[in-house]
């Protein structure tokens, strides 16, 4: 509501204005403005005035100033500067200038109109509060960035953290602002925001969730940024890149990325290799599948044959002699191969793997080490690996497993053994045109 020419003049005389307000008000009354219209066209021209002049005030704070500040915390050796700059958090306090400014000249400006200066100054007041929320924001922003480069902080979820706060932060800005509008005080207006709480926690419930998912998984120590997890219900398989409130990102091996809830790690299982990362040896098992029909026992030429393999022969020359020794304490008829003992070729196969494995410099020797004989199946003998490697590594750990295979496959013909392998076509056809060829015969 605008003010009448003699509640005006009253107000007049009851303040003290500035004297360019006067001058410019009787220059418009000398050119023939009645007294209500030169009030309004006075404010309203010193109004677009004040407004050139505030961002003229805050392009000079923040071009000139910021410059000036950011060469000097360019030359500085202190990180924490310039995490400042990149959040831009000195570019949100160089607007708290042009707003003061702003709070003190809006009385001048608008002193005919209350419900102007009001309103004008409720918005200035949530500018204020909304130039704060962005200072803070960007300070724990900073915080975050500045902790993640601690080593004791690189894995945790700061993200979490962050939104959190920047959750609260909210609700206090809201608070405050919806408190300005109304002209209730904050206590009265979180009184009455609690019996909406029901409400908010059917809003909130991903959140909520997701909060107590980050700290239950923070303070157990559960998974971490840079884990390799597994977690086959939702399709990953790979490295976490990130946790946050909401979710947690994990880019696969082909570089494609999960995004999973947080909460659901508290409800569903997942595999975490870190324990393998860190103990330093991934484990090797896989089998060998041995014909069965191929596994008999060994021949002395064919021992001596094999006794030249030098790291199977340390083993063959205790074997033989266990042997002899028991063989005459039993007295064993030699005449039939079944009396007494022998050595057999997979026997012979299993102790060179088992020799093999031990001298090679490839496999963890303070883990776990051994060639174990499996139940038979219609597809063999399987002829367990069952090691470590040295380098957990994915591609050193496939090249290491590869060559340990790639010789044991090569050798095993020495030991007149053969490998499983169902029936191919070409097989069939070659057995086909046999039988023919007998059949001709």
């Amino acid at each position: 509501m605008q003010l009448s020419t003699t509640d005006y003049l009253e107000e007049i005389n009851k303040q003290s204005q500035s004297k360019f307000y006067d001058w410019s008000y009787h220059k418009l009354l000398q050119a023939g403005f009645n007294s209500e219209w030169a009030h309004t066209i006075n404010s309203i021209v010193l109004l677009f005035l004040v407004i050139l002049i505030l961002l003229i005030i805050d392009f000079i704070a923040r071009k000139v100033i910021l410059s000036v500040v950011t060469r000097f915390i360019i030359k500085s050796k202190n990180s924490i500067d310039d995490y400042l700059i990149k959040n831009k958090t000195l570019k949100y306090i160089s607007h708290f200038i042009p707003l003061f400014i702003a709070q003190q000249i809006s009385p001048i400006i608008f002193l005919g109109f209350p419900n102007w200066l009001k309103a004008i100054n409720k918005g200035i007041e949530i500018l204020l509060v909304l130039n704060i929320m962005l200072i803070v924001h960007s300070a724990l922003k900073t915080l975050r960035d500045i902790l993640k480069t601690r080593k004791s902080f690189a894995d945790k979820p700061l993200e979490s953290y962050l939104q959190v706060s920047q959750i609260v932060l909210i609700c206090i800005g809201g608070t405050i602002t919806f408190s300005i509008l109304t002209g209730i005080s904050p206590l009265s207006f979180l009184v009455s925001l609690g019996a909406a709480s029901a409400i908010l926690m059917l809003v909130f419930k991903d959140t909520i969730l997701g909060f107590v998912a980050s700290i239950s998984v923070s303070a157990n120590d559960s998974i971490r940024v840079g884990d390799w997890i597994e977690m086959p219900k939702h399709n990953a398989d790979g490295t976490v890149i990130e946790i946050n409130l909401n979710n947690v990102k994990v880019q696969n091996f082909d570089k494609t990325i999960t995004t999973i809830p947080t909460h659901t790690l508290l409800i569903d299982s997942f595999k975490n290799y870190r324990g393998m990362q860190t103990s330093g040896g991934r484990r090797i098992k896989r089998a060998i599948n041995i014909k069965i029909s191929t596994i008999r026992f060994m021949t002395e030429e064919e021992i001596q044959d094999l006794e030249r393999i030098q790291i199977l022969k340390p083993f063959i020359e205790q074997r033989r002699l266990e042997i002899s020794e028991y063989n005459n304490r039993s007295q064993a008829d030699q005449s039939m191969p079944v009396n007494g003992r022998k050595m057999t070729n997979i026997g012979l196969f299993r102790a060179y793997a088992t020799a093999y494995i031990r001298q090679n410099p490839n496999i963890n020797k303070d883990m776990i080490s051994m060639v174990r004989q499996m139940d038979p199946t219609e597809h063999g003998v399987p002829l367990e690996i069952y090691v470590f490697s040295n380098d957990t590594r994915f591609e050193i750990y496939e090249g290491i497993r590869s060559d340990l295979f790639d010789h044991l496959f090569a050798v095993i013909t020495y030991f007149k053994l053969e490998v499983f392998e169902s029936p191919a076509s070409d097989d069939l056809r070659n057995l086909s045109i046999k039988i023919d060829q007998t059949h001709l015969q």
